[in-house]
């Protein structure tokens, strides 16, 4: 994924003039994209007013399904899975 930082070059070799932290929110008001001026990222999905998804540029990420507003699944990075099904 290219992060703001790298997207900021300009074909003409000039850059836009961006300000950090930059923080995008879906309709509802929920962060779904951040990014510092380091170039750490992180990005959510959200469903059914749930967050569905979450990665970080460090490698981090997890996943949730839900049924009738509970998880009912769970995922993560380091191998961890809670399956209920």
């Amino acid at each position: 994924m290219n992060t703001v930082k790298e997207l900021k070059k300009l074909r003409n070799g000039k850059e836009l003039d961006i300000r950090y932290p930059i923080r995008l929110y879906d309709n509802d008001g929920r962060e779904v994209y951040y990014e510092d001026s380091t170039g750490y990222w992180r990005k959510s999905k959200y469903k059914e007013g749930k967050q569905v998804y979450f990665e970080g540029s460090d490698g981090y990420w997890y996943k949730s399904e839900y049924k009738d507003g509970k998880q009912v699944y769970y995922e993560n990075a380091d191998g961890y899975i809670d399956d209920n099904r």
